[in-house]
């Protein structure tokens, strides 16, 4: 029930990206006739002229700007749940019971942008939960039942890099326990910035916040627009953003895909009043190494506030959603 590694077995080849500090080329007195500014690394101008390229093709259409387009998934948590390793793999699973009952009446609220409201059909608590829970947990045989229980003639694990182990060390596969369930609303990142949006909140008895599951109807949600990326390959030793770890203001923190022996990791940004694109570059490394990607987190600060601006990966020219929270 321990929670996986942040390492993807993929190519490399799929791998390619990052994010980083830099301004809109175009608006540089020394840029050259390909809007790149004189005095910048060889890669950083690659990453210049790949990033006018993405800004260009961004045409997203008007429901952008008009309608309920979320970055964020349907379920997050509300605060620090003080998971530990078997109520991560739960909610990481969507295992749950419920010890209270769920009711099954719609209620009706607007989701709250920055530029405006939206009305937009929910769901009720009901269907809420049938969504949010995925099951049961795995068999898992030999494991106590209850956490902190021994289990009867479990065997005795062979010592590893830490020495003897018992299996009655192991904790309990478990589902997480709805003992309450609230309406309310929550913020996600939308494509008109920062929204509140209805939410049904489930408290749960093992998690120190509740679970929050968006109420807005699937058939409402407008899906996120498919990007036009540059046909050229991305320069060797640049690399893409993965996904938006967290936003404040000015500073984003992105999650670059990156080799397991890569080192040199320099984020790049490329802003415009209207849109910024994300990359980064990188020093391959040499000799034999693991064939997987590796999230790497890295901040960068913009020389605006981010607002409702789109957030754009310099390889694939998608906008980043943020990551599962």
């Amino acid at each position: 029930m321990r929670r996986p590694a942040l390492l993807l077995v993929l190519p490399l080849l799929l791998a390619a990206g990052c994010a980083s500090n830099g301004t809109d080329p175009s608006a540089s007195s020394g840029a050259d006739p390909s809007g790149v500014p004189s005095g910048r690394s060889h890669r950083a101008e690659e990453f210049d002229r790949r990033a006018t390229e993405v800004a260009k093709a961004w045409q997203p259409g008007p429901d952008w700007r008009t309608r309920y387009v979320p970055l964020e998934g349907p379920t997050m948590l509300t605060g620090d749940p003080h998971f530990t390793p078997d109520t991560e793999a739960a909610f990481r699973a969507g295992w749950y019971r419920e010890q209270v009952a769920i009711p099954p009446t719609r209620v009706g609220d607007d989701i709250r942008f920055p530029d405006g409201r939206l009305t937009l059909p929910l769901v009720s608590a009901a269907e809420a939960y049938r969504q949010l829970d995925q099951g049961d947990p795995l068999p898992c045989p030999g494991r106590p039942k209850r956490p902190g229980l021994p289990t009867p003639g479990g065997p005795t694990v062979e010592p590893g890099p830490d020495g003897w182990a018992s299996s009655t060390t192991q904790t309990a596969c478990l589902s997480l326990t709805v003992t309450g369930v609230t309406f309310g609303a929550v913020p996600v990142q939308t494509s008109r910035g920062e929204a509140q949006v209805p939410a049904w909140l489930f408290t749960i008895k093992e998690l120190a916040t509740p679970v929050a599951r968006l109420a807005v109807a699937s058939t409402a949600v407008t899906p996120v627009p498919e990007p036009t990326a540059p046909t050229r390959p991305l320069p060797d030793g640049l690399v893409a953003a993965q996904d938006l770890a967290a936003l404040d203001g000015a500073r984003l923190t992105v999650r670059l895909g990156v080799g397991a022996c890569d080192s040199g990791i320099t984020p790049l940004v490329w802003e415009r009043p209207d849109v910024v694109v994300v990359g980064g570059s990188i020093t391959p490394a040499t000799g034999l190494c693991p064939a997987v990607l590796k999230l790497e987190p890295v901040t960068v600060t913009l020389a605006a506030p981010l607002g409702a601006r789109p957030v754009l990966d310099v390889f694939t020219g998608a906008p980043l959603s943020m990551a599962p929270r």
